[in-house]
């Protein structure tokens, strides 16, 4: 580990927080005992993702006991990604790092990540091999990774693992992409890194609350690395709607010649019901279509990506109205 005392921050640590109360001492406790070791000057950046809980409270009080520690307040929930996001934003380290709340990845594995950086990778992934998760939760992560690697050629051995580390110059270019849909952390940064790496980490049960990810969140989250990272999607509904045609093509030569040959031949029914085949299938490509128009849509408006309402880096409790 290389030695860093000057007063520039060398480490960043982002937190995304979203409804985790029970976790939120004992994580800063843990980070601490590990960072203060390391010889470094670093900053802890919570983002609390617009929490029901008393996450926000905690928070303050945390940041009244360690002077390193910067929080900032969404005015609502913007997704874990978008959390993200906004402490790359803020981070002034020369080595970002991320790590959920939720104390599944162990802090003590940061010095692992921070060596990798310093070997000359610029992006660091972690790697969950033993999964304490859920069986069904496993099996789609899992299945999504598969599907993914084949897909958008992104080659990560884990796409769901928050614990990562980034140079500065990687999370700049992942900030002036400017983006609004592309928010899968990971597979942006797999894209602008020169040398990127994994590296399997620890991954413990959790052992207070609850995952914010179900199935439903799962399977949207990789359709949108899908669509977000391929143009696939869009190349095959061109390939269907040319068989489509060509079965089109076929039924109807098919049925005209059968109601030529036989004079009781009902062929309304077969009409109808290729009728209702084809407006289906019509149907799911319109939606799928209608999908990246959306985000082009997102694009050209110019929405704010968040709004932080509240930060307390100066420890007085400051109202803070930021959009982004």
């Amino acid at each position: 580990m290389k030695n860093h005392k000057e007063d520039k921050i060398y480490l960043s640590v982002v937190v995304p927080v979203f409804n985790e109360e029970e976790n939120l001492e004992k994580l800063v406790k843990e980070l601490t005992n590990v960072l203060k070791d390391l010889s470094i000057n670093y900053e802890i950046i919570f983002i609390n993702d617009g929490s029901t809980d008393s996450s926000w409270e905690i928070l303050k009080k945390i940041k009244s006991l360690y002077p390193e520690v910067r929080i900032y307040n969404f005015a609502r929930n913007y997704g874990q990604h978008t959390a993200i996001f906004a402490g790359f934003e803020l981070a002034r380290g020369e080595i970002i790092l991320t790590i959920d709340a939720d104390l599944q990845n162990p802090p003590e594995e940061i010095p692992r990540f921070i060596k990798k950086i310093e070997e000359g990778y610029d992006s660091v992934g972690g790697w969950r091999k033993n999964r304490h998760d859920p069986i069904f939760r496993k099996i789609v992560s899992k299945l999504g990774n598969i599907v993914l690697n084949k897909i958008t050629g992104i080659k990560l051995n884990d796409y769901g693992c928050m614990l990562r580390a980034y140079r500065k110059d990687v999370v700049r270019r992942i900030i002036e992409l400017n983006e609004f849909s592309s928010f899968f952390i990971p597979a942006l940064a797999y894209r602008y890194s020169k040398n990127p790496t994994e590296i399997p980490v620890v991954h413990r049960e959790r052992e207070r609350g609850a995952s914010k990810y179900n199935a439903l969140t799962l399977l949207k989250l990789n359709f949108d690395i899908l669509t977000n990272s391929s143009l696939l999607p869009l190349q095959l509904i061109t390939l269907l709607g040319i068989l489509i045609s060509i079965f089109g093509f076929v039924s109807t030569s098919i049925i005209t010649i059968l109601a030529i040959a036989s004079k009781t031949f009902k062929m309304i029914h077969i009409i109808v019901s290729l009728l209702f085949l084809f407006l289906g299938i019509e149907t799911i490509l319109i939606g799928l279509i209608g999908e990246y128009v959306g985000r082009i849509y997102y694009e050209v408006r110019g929405k704010p990506r968040y709004v932080i309402s509240h930060t307390d880096i100066f420890g007085n409790g400051k109202r803070l109205e930021r959009e982004k």
